[in-house]
């Protein structure tokens, strides 16, 4: 079971445990005795380690919506875990660490980026979706992106406020992104451009009225999109990140690192875009330096010549092959009126494992 305390501790500052470095601990709002008894309890957000002031602040504040920060972040992970289940690196989470992905965020990377940008985007997600079911007080439906009605349609339901989930992604997220170095750089764009993206993919959501459903009247409101769809744009920005360099500049403050792209002949990143500026390790064997598991006994695709394929997956060590029998459904009768019958088959299937 996941807790709340344990989520807001992870997305406020993952790596700061160490050095104070440079990721966000608050993943452990969602892990924790807190969660299920949240509005009860004003001491909860004195008790999270890792807190900021502008973080506690905004916690005693908002506790009405923690629930749902740490359901952003809970999602933001699920999401990463999918997306790269066929990948070397699989976004492994560690369970009995409040760094649940262990050192693989210390380093400025595509993974550091992605993660905060999918955890970012997950919370402002899940903030939007509660305020638009009714399920806290203290937001509730937008009114304001409406404008004229089209044709044959007018407004009507809820249309969510995605300005809303995505100030408590903000102000909640970026809060401890406040020193003049390059990771703060960095993970503030990251963070926005997670944002961003829920604001480019929502879209017109319309019910038809009508006898028989013959939508003679449609009303229509702003609705997010299934949180799969910003996982696989997040991804593919994820394969295009652009790789930055840091820059050192003297102002009144003391000195302040910037970035600014590697590469000059390539077309700058936008406020969409995930930056990075070091290398990742190739995750193909353990260390727990890098935080890299390996792919050893992963499960590789036999047939298939991607980054999941045993030849890439496997890093060139060859692949084991083992039989596993299953039990499935099979020969399913259709009864009028109105069931199914199905017989249970073993099935024996192929399953190939990394050496």
């Amino acid at each position: 079971m996941i807790y709340l305390g344990y989520f807001l501790f992870l997305f406020c500052g993952l790596t700061r445990t160490r050095v104070m470095a440079s990721y966000p601990i608050w993943w452990s709002l969602a892990v924790g005795h807190q969660y299920t008894s949240l509005g009860t309890q004003p001491i909860l957000c004195s008790s999270i380690p890792g807190l900021v002031p502008k973080q506690l602040r905004f916690c005693r504040n908002y506790v009405e919506i923690m629930p749902s920060v740490a359901e952003g972040v809970k999602i933001g992970i699920q999401e990463c875990q999918h997306q790269f289940r066929g990948r070397r690196w699989n976004c492994t989470t560690i369970n009995d660490s409040l760094a649940i992905f262990g050192p693989v965020l210390d380093k400025a990377t595509r993974e550091s980026a992605f993660v905060h940008a999918i955890a970012s985007a997950g919370v402002a997600f899940a903030v939007t979706r509660a305020c638009s079911e009714g399920s806290v007080t203290i937001c509730g439906c937008d009114t304001r992106r409406k404008g004229p009605p089209g044709e044959g349609w007018k407004w009507g339901g809820c249309s969510e406020d995605v300005e809303f989930g995505s100030m408590v992604s903000r102000e909640f997220a970026d809060a401890r992104e406040n020193r003049p170095d390059a990771r703060s750089a960095m993970n503030r764009h990251n963070n926005e451009a997670g944002r961003v993206s829920i604001t480019d993919h929502m879209y017109l959501k319309c019910k038809c009225h009508g006898l028989s459903g013959s939508c003679e009247v449609k009303t229509c409101w702003w609705s997010q999109p299934d949180f799969r769809v910003i996982g696989d744009y997040m991804k593919d920005k994820y394969d295009s990140a652009s790789e930055m360099v840091v820059e050192k500049h003297r102002e009144s403050r003391g000195w302040v690192e910037t970035l600014r792209p590697k590469y000059t002949f390539f077309k700058p990143p936008t406020e969409t875009d995930l930056v990075y500026y070091e290398s990742s390790p190739n995750f193909c064997e353990p260390n727990p330096e890098t935080g890299s598991f390996g792919t050893r006994d992963r499960i590789c695709n036999l047939t298939s010549h991607g980054i999941d394929g045993c030849d890439l997956l496997c890093c060139g060590r060859g692949h084991n092959t083992r039989t596993e029998n299953r039990k499935e459904k099979c020969h399913c009768i259709f009864h009028w009126c109105c069931y199914v019958s199905c017989q249970e088959c073993t099935r024996v299937y192929d399953v190939h494992t990394c050496k």
